[in-house]
Order: structure tokens, then C-alpha cells, then sequence
């Protein structure tokens, strides 16, 4: 007999929006250029061997490339790139979201100007999760920046400042 009872999808969304976390985008280099799309599905999954995962929705425009290109780039974004964050999340054809936006390609994996890190990842594995997919890659590159995050929290963007420790 289950002790546990039906979360409605609504209720789950109010509940886990409360879950502050990071917000990257994730890149390929494709064929016909640089894609990529927001994503705060991003988790440090080991240390030995470096393994992180992102959640890919199953009908996200950029899963079929990291397929192909078997390697995509986690990019950390920082305070006040809320902007990027929105076009990159944005059903923008591809080509759209990168004009204007400095970036360049660091061993074929798009890395954004001002981002607070990046890591370069090559593709371990995808496994089918509901209605996403959970990349699981391998990290071959990493650089960070000094600065603050951007955060989302219960829908939207925000900024934090870590507390000094004592």
C-alpha cells in the first residue's frame, strides 16, 4: 500500500519554483552556427570522473544537435545577464539569439562573453526522463570569472550576494 498521494503539476511547479537555482545556457556549435538554450536543469553530478547533467525538454531545439555533436558548453550566467537568459529561453530561431551576442568558440563549444564560468562537456550518455532528457557529459574545459549570479526563483530572475563567512 503507498503512503504517497497525487502532487498535482501545478502544485509540484509552485512548490519546486521556490528551489532557487543558477541560470546557464547551454551551447552547441551545429552545423549551421552556434545554438544553445537557457537551462536551470544543471547539476554537478561527480567529481571522479567529472560528470555533470543538464535536463533537456524533449522537443528543445538544441537536444538533436548535442546528439549530433556529442559535446555541448554549460554557460554560468552572471548578474544582470537576465536579458540573455530570456532570449536564449526564447522559441527565437537559433541564428537570432547569437546575432548581436559576443561569443566565441573555445575548442568548437560556444562560450558567451561575460558569462561567470564554462565548462565544456563531451557526451557521455542521454536517458529518457518523462518529458526530458538528462544529458550526462563529461567535463573537458572550465574557466570562471569573478562576479555574482543570476538566480531564478518562483519564475523569474534575480540577483544574489553570498554572505562573508566569518
Amino acid at each position: 500500500m503507498s503512503h504517497l498521494h497525487t502532487v498535482d503539476p501545478a502544485q509540484y511547479r509552485d512548490v519546486i519554483g521556490r528551489f532557487a537555482t543558477g541560470v546557464c545556457v547551454v551551447t552547441v556549435e551545429g552545423p549551421e552556427g552556434p545554438a544553445g538554450m537557457t537551462a536551470n536543469a544543471v547539476t554537478s553530478v561527480s567529481l571522479d570522473p567529472l560528470l555533470l547533467l543538464v535536463c533537456f525538454a524533449n522537443g528543445a531545439r538544441t537536444l538533436p544537435l548535442v546528439r549530433d555533436q556529442q559535446r555541448f558548453g554549460v554557460n554560468i550566467l552572471a548578474a544582470g545577464q537576465d536579458v540573455l537568459a530570456a532570449r536564449f529561453a526564447s522559441k527565437t530561431p537559433e541564428r537570432q539569439k547569437f546575432a548581436g551576442v559576443a561569443h566565441r568558440l573555445h575548442d568548437g563549444v560556444p562560450v558567451l562573453d561575460g558569462a561567470l564560468g564554462w565548462l565544456g562537456c563531451d557526451l557521455v550518455e542521454l536517458v529518457p526522463a518523462g518529458d526530458h532528457v538528462i544529458a550526462i557529459g563529461a567535463v573537458r574545459l572550465a574557466e570562471a570569472a569573478e562576479g555574482d549570479p543570476l538566480v531564478w526563483y518562483r519564475g523569474g530572475y534575480g540577483e544574489f550576494t553570498a554572505i562573508p563567512r566569518p
